[in-house]
């Protein structure tokens, strides 16, 4: 099953959004990436993942990207 959440910035500062993800994940920077349920980081994280040849094939194992 796949579950996506999508907040809206629209209103606010973010804070809110930024405590709640600090009480899970420890990391209060936004964006916060997960892929497949599983928490990567921020963005020099996914970035990192990619330049290492990693992203694609966590993406794909989450089926998130088509296999080729």
């Amino acid at each position: 099953m796949t579950k996506i959440l999508y907040v809206s910035m629209s209103k606010g500062d973010g804070s809110e959004l930024q405590s709640a993800l600090n009480d899970w994940v420890k990391q209060r920077t936004v964006p916060n990436v997960f892929i497949g349920g599983k928490h990567v980081g921020g963005c020099d994280s996914t970035i990192a993942l990619h330049q290492a040849g990693k992203l694609v094939p966590m993406l794909t194992e989450a089926g998130a990207i088509a296999a080729k």
